[in-house]
């Protein structure tokens, strides 16, 4: 099943509940909040507050990516304050199997996420414990970036990994989801698909949202 996860990062933080409402008018089903801490990746972003305040304006799923150092930390405040789910990222998880574990004893789902560097080998010990896998097919840390074609192999293996295993996993994609990339992405395997220039850098993000997640489900159909 194809979503579409339209990510704030890119919204108009002064209209973030009516750009929400108008994405979710147009198909997103997930709303993406990336939270940077300026360490681990080079932005500052938003925390538990924001999250706790866009609670009360949406019913939709809050999927909250932790581009973060030290995330154990933060991942109790998180689900506190509303996120359904949280993802971590393998470089910053000394003990990613703990952490995992962690978010899911919170209520949430867990998800791992790997940068553009990073082998998809590295998470064979945790696929069997994980909800979703988020691919950056971007170096995370900015909105509007180019995607990386090199991810597209990495949600290829995804696919057939969790094919031979017989396991349940997502595979969400992040970072350069456009209508020149979506049919590729979900041809190689994206699942969850997060947008954020796509949907709200110009024009209506109800009309953008529409129209990407159209030209995806339609990209399905084709697969070979």
């Amino acid at each position: 099943m194809i979503e579409l996860a339209p990510s704030i990062l890119s919204a108009d933080f002064a209209r973030l509940a009516e750009q929400i409402q108008a994405a979710g008018a147009g198909g997103g089903t997930i709303v993406h909040v990336d939270v940077m801490d300026g360490h681990f990746v080079p932005n500052l972003t938003l925390g538990p507050p924001v999250v706790k305040s866009l609670r009360k304006v949406t019913d939709l799923p809050l999927d909250c990516h932790l581009m973060i150092e030290n995330p154990d930390q933060y991942i109790p405040e998180f689900a506190a304050a509303g996120a359904n789910w949280i993802s971590v990222h393998q470089e910053t998880c000394p003990h990613l199997d703990r952490t995992l574990h962690l978010i899911r004893d919170h209520g949430c789902l867990a998800g791992v996420v790997i940068n553009p560097a990073t082998p998809v080998e590295v998470l064979s010990e945790v696929l069997d414990i994980v909800d979703y896998v988020l691919v950056m097919s971007v170096n995370p840390g900015f909105g509007a970036q180019k995607f990386i074609p090199n991810s597209l192999h990495k949600m290829r293996r995804l696919a057939d990994i969790r094919q031979q295993r017989g396991l349940n996993f997502r595979i969400e994609v992040d970072g350069g989801v456009a209508l020149d990339t979506v049919a590729e992405v979900v041809r190689a395997g994206g699942e969850i698909l997060v947008a954020g220039n796509a949907v709200f850098g110009q024009g209506d993000p109800t009309s953008n949202a529409r129209l990407l997640l159209k030209t995806a489900v339609e990209a399905t159909l084709q697969k070979v």
